[in-house]
């Protein structure tokens, strides 16, 4: 990323930080020059004295609100904020299995701190007049897996569908609101769910999407997706490219793999690339 962008300057909250995608784009966020609070239920061990970090429950009110005052004793205000928190623990076995109490979990992990979070931050944002606030949300949203999955899904797909609504609200007004909406991705979580899943004898789809869902992210908050827009980032921010952006017919090597390295082979990676790289809000 750091090729591409700097983001000196910029304040950033990082939800689901620690781990996986989310501690993958903090360290990517944290080259190109922001100011960058991470949040998970205890702190990791491997997490440097310098970084910035809270400590909440996120899929309660009391934690969210907890991260928003963390935001502005720790950094002052809030010009990014990109929700990556989420997840499945609900058993196999399809809808019989999911009671009220599987639902409600998967509505307050995946759904509820993007709509908490954003009510208690966006404020700030829209008294400043910019920002970019990005909703991790799954390719799941449209394609859910019937054996285990039905209520991520759902929360996914509402999730993504209160994206696109904020998005029409409050872009007029400058704040950027996108959806990134990756397929299977390894991490810790997902293998897990992955073996849960295989109890039962069904299929989970596998992809390469690690590499792409974090650039995907990452450029989102380029100054060509600015553009795009006519939206500015405050006056204390000093945001601008490094090298140029690749255009939409230039294969982009995935950020997982050192240049020279061979380029994707699987189509969707070119798309995604180039849907990003111009980056249409959500």
């Amino acid at each position: 990323m750091s090729d591409y962008l700097e983001l000196e300057g910029c304040r950033a909250l990082v939800t689901g930080g620690t781990k996986g995608i989310g501690e993958a784009v903090a360290v990517q966020l944290r080259e190109a020059g922001a100011k960058v609070l991470s949040t998970a239920r205890t702190r990791p061990d491997d997490l440097g004295p310098q970084d910035l970090f809270v400590a909440a429950d996120i899929t309660t009110p009391q934690g969210c609100a907890a991260v928003a005052d963390t935001v502005m004793e720790q950094l002052g205000g809030i010009d990014i904020v990109i929700h990556v928190v989420g997840g499945s623990s609900a058993p196999p076995g399809g809808f019989a299995v999911l009671n009220d109490d599987e639902w409600q979990r998967a509505l307050d992990l995946n759904l509820f701190p993007a709509v908490r979070l954003d009510r208690a931050l966006l404020p700030k944002m829209l008294d400043q007049g910019s920002g970019v606030i990005i909703h991790v949300t799954s390719i799941q949203r449209q394609l859910p897996l019937p054996e285990a999955t039905i209520a991520y899904a759902a929360a996914k797909a509402a999730l993504s569908n209160y994206s696109k609504s904020l998005s029409k609200e409050v872009s007029p007004k400058g704040v950027r609101v996108v959806r990134v909406s990756p397929g299977w991705v390894e991490t810790d979580g997902a293998i897990g769910l992955e073996l849960n899943m295989s109890s039962t004898g069904a299929l989970c789809p596998r992809s390469e999407d690690y590499a792409i869902t974090v650039e995907m992210t990452s450029s989102s908050l380029s100054p060509r997706a600015l553009s795009r827009t006519g939206l500015l980032l405050p006056n204390h921010v000093q945001l601008h490219h490094t090298a140029p952006a690749p255009s939409r017919a230039t294969p982009v090597p995935s950020i997982a793999k050192p240049r020279g390295s061979p380029q994707p082979q699987h189509r969707s990676e070119y798309r995604f690339f180039a849907v990003m790289r111009n980056a249409h809000t959500a």
